[in-house]
């Protein structure tokens, strides 16, 4: 059997292309799609907005004692 990738004579029996490592068949199986991704900028503005509260806060704090 021949390599489909680089020609080189293999076994019939071969996984893959002992000379470039090409694969001999396609694969059986086709990994799972990954989840879709979510938008990091509405966390941003939720730690943006825990800053500024703890900030504001200890600055109460500070002027109260």
């Amino acid at each position: 059997m021949q390599c489909r990738t680089c020609h080189a004579e293999i076994a019939d029996k071969a996984i893959i292309c002992y000379r470039c490592g090409a694969p001999t068949t396609d694969a059986k199986y086709q990994p799972a799609p990954l989840p879709a991704a979510r938008s990091s900028s509405g966390l941003i503005w939720i730690v943006i907005a825990i800053v500024a509260l703890a900030l504001v806060a200890l600055v109460a704090f500070t002027y109260m004692h």
